[in-house]
């Protein structure tokens, strides 16, 4: 059997397809025919890590480092996390190596575009707590807020599509919301269930999640081809 390079540690049953639909989708473009991307799923208990985010805790942390240490027996290079706030846990364990950090890979491309200034959409407690703010403004980027009324409905619409329960009424809001705010500054997704229901026609829209699955693309094809 062909060693494979990538492996998904599976989480909330939406997210977790939504990564393996857009990994097939992505390796597909470009590999074409009938490709779909070669990877192993470790599905977690998802209740059981749910419960304890999104705060590290020493509970957290074991069973993260458990479900990490499994994928490294494994034998993959390459780990994908589908879930944003789950990475600051992550970030204080062993065996994380090869994980593709998306806020890593948002600092990459918000350098390449020379942006220095973003508007952060996420959880309430992403967007509230110093974790991803930290790692932003260490770079010189600076991190601008939504208002507090419009926090509270982003973080409601991160609920209703965790539920799968969101309206089309719900869906244009959100779109327009990310509208208002990328007139000014680049909006940044800091969370999967916001990637999910995303706009495909906005310029300043960076998708942490969407970084991710490029660069597993990237990095599983150049194993391909050596």
């Amino acid at each position: 059997m062909e060693k494979v390079a990538l492996s998904i540690l599976g989480l909330g049953s939406r997210t977790t397809s939504f990564y393996l639909s857009e990994l097939n989708e992505l390796y597909n473009k470009k590999h074409g025919n009938y490709s779909t991307c070669p990877l192993l799923l470790l599905n977690a208990n998802f209740n059981t890590i749910n419960s304890l985010l999104p705060k590290p805790s020493k509970a957290l942390n074991k069973v993260t480092q458990n479900y990490l240490t499994t994928i490294g027996k494994l034998g993959a290079k390459h780990i994908l996390v589908p879930n944003i706030t789950l990475h600051e846990t992550i970030d204080g364990l062993e065996g994380n190596i090869g994980i593709l950090h998306p806020v890593l890979l948002t600092i990459d491309r918000l350098k390449e575009n020379n942006w220095s200034k973003i508007v952060l959409f996420g959880s309430i407690y992403s967007m509230k707590s110093n974790y991803i703010n930290t790692y932003l403004s260490s770079t010189g980027i600076e991190v601008v807020l939504p208002t507090e009324t419009d926090m509270v409905f982003i973080d409601h619409v991160r609920k209703e599509a965790y539920a799968g329960t969101e309206s089309k009424t719900l869906i244009k809001n959100y779109h327009l919301l990310i509208k208002k705010y990328s007139g000014n500054y680049p909006v940044v997704l800091a969370c999967t269930e916001l990637s999910i229901l995303k706009p495909l026609s906005v310029e300043n829209l960076v998708d942490m999640a969407q970084l991710q699955m490029e660069q597993a693309i990237k990095v599983i094809s150049v194993k391909k081809t050596v």
